[in-house]
């Protein structure tokens, strides 16, 4: 996904109206690109910000002034058409009998009737909504949304559409397209830590067992989301399996590499930091990673760490 398809997702995000079936490329797509991910977070903290503000009514005298000026804006609009000579004829006419005051009030009265009684006429042909449906099931799910609301003109009955969340439930082999779409999903979208530790295991296994992950292209993307999982999810939990899935591609991919390094770094979990260590082995003959790992040997915070970065610089030759 460009990064202007992402932008315009991110507007339909922000209000709740962006497809499901766009969801999934969207969230990948901020994975991996920073700039989409700041202009979600600034649409997010504005909508936050309009939330907490109260919302002003307009003033009569502002809409009295607004219909003025609307009325002003029409009249200069040049006479072209039937209608508007007739307009404009009209205008003329009553323009004449300003000064019969009493036939003034005739014709506002006459108007007035008039206007009552065609009122009247098309309230009595309208056609009647169906009488509105108490759902008692709730078990379809919860109201997502109110879509539209339709009141019939001179009644009290109305027409509420709303949107609901139906759960469902998709069985499938783990080498199915869907299932896996769903598991990359529930890394990011899952409703609570255990269903994102579930989704990233599973993937994790299927990259460690062959299955997937095997394309350099990573074409399914499951290398994608244990990357971003890796660097995005506040579980360490979920981090650590994360590791075990990227293991068998530490050495053939520098994203993956790159990944590790970061976490060596940056990552506030002990554990995460010394798993990265022990998978960065086979490739610490990399100048980048033995220059991360001289960082790590004199700067981490954990002893422990710092003497098994210590150790593995002194295995390898010194690589510049």
């Amino acid at each position: 996904m460009k990064c202007d398809v992402a932008q315009e997702n991110i507007v339909l995000v922000t209000y709740g109206e962006l497809p499901d079936e766009r969801l999934a490329a969207l969230e990948q797509h901020l994975a991996d690109c920073e700039a989409c991910r700041k202009e979600l977070e600034a649409l997010l903290a504005m909508h936050e910000t309009l939330a907490m503000r109260t919302v002003a009514e307009p003033s009569p005298n502002l809409l009295a002034q607004s219909r003025m000026r609307l009325d002003e804006e029409l009249d200069q609009i040049p006479a072209h058409g039937l209608m508007t000579r007739l307009r404009s004829s009209l205008y003329g006419w009553l323009g004449h009998i300003q000064s019969a005051p009493a036939l003034v009030t005739l014709l506002v009265g006459v108007g007035f009737i008039g206007g009552t009684a065609l009122t009247r006429y098309q309230a009595a042909h309208q056609p009647r909504l169906p009488s509105p449906v108490v759902m008692t099931n709730t078990a379809n799910g919860v109201i997502a949304n109110i879509s539209g609301i339709t009141q019939t003109p001179n009644s009290e009955q109305v027409q509420v559409s709303y949107n609901r969340l139906v759960p469902e439930t998709v069985q499938g082999s783990l080498d199915d397209p869907q299932i896996r779409e769903l598991l990359l999903l529930g890394t990011k979208a899952a409703a609570n830590n255990a269903v994102r530790t579930d989704s990233v295991a599973l993937l994790a296994n299927e990259c460690r067992s062959g299955h997937a992950c095997t394309d350099g292209s990573d074409t399914n993307g499951i290398r994608k989301g244990l990357l971003a999982s890796l660097r995005h999810d506040k579980n360490p939990g979920v981090r650590m399996k994360a590791l075990e899935g990227l293991q068998p591609y530490v050495a053939q991919d520098q994203a993956v590499r790159d990944a590790l390094l970061e976490s060596l770094m940056h990552d506030a979990n002990a554990d995460v930091r010394m798993r990265a260590i022990s998978m960065l082995e086979p490739v610490e003959s990399d100048s980048s990673v033995r220059q991360v790992m001289r960082t790590v040997s004199t700067s981490d915070d954990n002893p422990y760490i710092r003497n098994v970065s210590t150790h593995a610089l002194a295995g390898t030759a010194d690589i510049q």
